[in-house]
C-alpha cells in the first residue's frame, strides 16, 4: 500500500534520541519476526557504536528508523535494522533513511556499507539493488525462522 502523500511529504529524518523509544518499540510491535526488545532498543539509542536514524511525519509521529553499526576505527558500517511503518510503505522513506546513513558513513570517513537482508524480501532486494548493493555472501538459515539471507554490501565515496 502507497502511503498518502501528506503523511510523509514532511517527514524529517535526524539522529536518534533516548526519548524515541516508546515509537521504536511501537514500530517494532507492527512486525511478525526479527523484532528488537525494548531493551535493546534503549541500548543501541545509547551506544557509541550505533548510528540510529529516525524519520518523523510533520505532526511528530515516527514513520521509520533505521539503526547501524559502526566498530570503532572501522572504515565500515553495517545497516542492522531498517523499519518503516506499513502505512509509509512505498512512500521512499526507506531509501531516503539508507541514503542519510551513507552520507552520515561518508562523513564519517567510512568507505563501505553492508547489511543482512532476507533473500525472500523482494522489495527490500529491489530498494537495495536501485541503491548500488551487490550480493556478496548468500547466508542459508540465517534468521530465527530459519530463512534464508544474504549479505549485500556497496562502497561509498
Amino acid at each position: 500500500m502507497a502511503a498518502a502523500p501528506e503523511l510523509v511529504a514532511g517527514a524529517v529524518i535526524r539522529r536518534g534520541r533516548t526519548g524515541d523509544v516508546d515509537a521504536m518499540q511501537a514500530l517494532e510491535a507492527l512486525f511478525p519476526s526479527d523484532r528488537m526488545s525494548r531493551r535493546s532498543l534503549r541500548h543501541l539509542l545509547q551506544a557509541p557504536t550505533a548510528r540510529v536514524l529516525v524519520a518523523e511525519s510533520g505532526t511528530g509521529a515516527m514513520l521509520g528508523n533505521l539503526i547501524g553499526l559502526r566498530r570503532a576505527g572501522s572504515r565500515a558500517i553495517r545497516i542492522y535494522s531498517v523499519v518503516v511503518a506499513p502505512d509509509a510503505r512505498g512512500s521512499g522513506l526507506g531509501r531516503r533513511l539508507v541514503e542519510a546513513l551513507q552520507a552520515l558513513a561518508a562523513s564519517e570517513g567510512c568507505q563501505r556499507v553492508s547489511l543482512e537482508v532476507r533473500a525472500d524480501n523482494a522489495a527490500a532486494r529491489a530498494l537495495y539493488d536501485r541503491l548500488g548493493y551487490r550480493t556478496v555472501a548468500a547466508l542459508p538459515g540465517y534468521y530465527e525462522d530459519g530463512s534464508d539471507g544474504l549479505r549485500l554490501a556497496r562502497s561509498i565515496p
